[in-house]
């Protein structure tokens, strides 16, 4: 009997990083201007065809921000599953403290600035960022954000939040 095959899902592998300045203990944000997710976030973007998921990281962080980050630290991740695309969507989370370099003041994704979490916490933030954000402070045991589609005609009621 022929074992049955794995299907394989087309991916887009994004990446996001918190950078801690250790003095201050604030945390780099952008102010994102995105249409499609606006607010305040962590630097990151797409990892390209072939390339590695931590240099990608080292990259964007530096495209977007000016600094040079070094002794990233894995700390969780978010994905999904989109039925209607047929794809996966993995952002991979990092932190770290170690960075060096001059902060640009706004790049094409938005305008960046040192935030204590409390100031993260009580400004606009992207959507369901304050979540993401207890995965990257620690605050939350759980290291996976899943939103599982519902596959609901209704974009509103389409996406359930899960923990892992």
């Amino acid at each position: 009997m022929e074992k049955e095959k794995h299907k394989y899902e087309k991916v887009k592998m994004t990446n996001m990083c918190m950078i801690t300045d250790s003095e201050t203990k604030k945390v780099l944000i952008q102010n994102r201007n995105k249409n499609d997710w606006d607010g305040l976030s962590f630097p990151g973007g797409h990892i390209e065809e072939g390339e590695a998921i931590i240099p990608s990281t080292i990259r964007e962080i530096k495209e977007e921000t000016g600094l040079d980050v070094t002794n990233l630290i894995p700390c969780g991740f978010k994905d999904w599953y989109d039925y209607k695309k047929k794809e996966r969507y993995i952002v991979f989370f990092f932190k770290t403290s170690s960075y060096s370099g001059t902060l640009m003041e706004e790049s094409k994704e938005g305008k960046n600035e040192w935030l204590t979490v409390e100031e993260i916490k009580s400004g606009k933030v992207a959507e369901d960022f304050i979540e993401m954000l207890d995965i990257f402070i620690g605050k939350s045991k759980r290291k996976e954000f899943f939103y599982r589609d519902k596959k609901e005609e209704n974009e509103n009621d389409r996406w359930q939040k899960e923990f892992y």
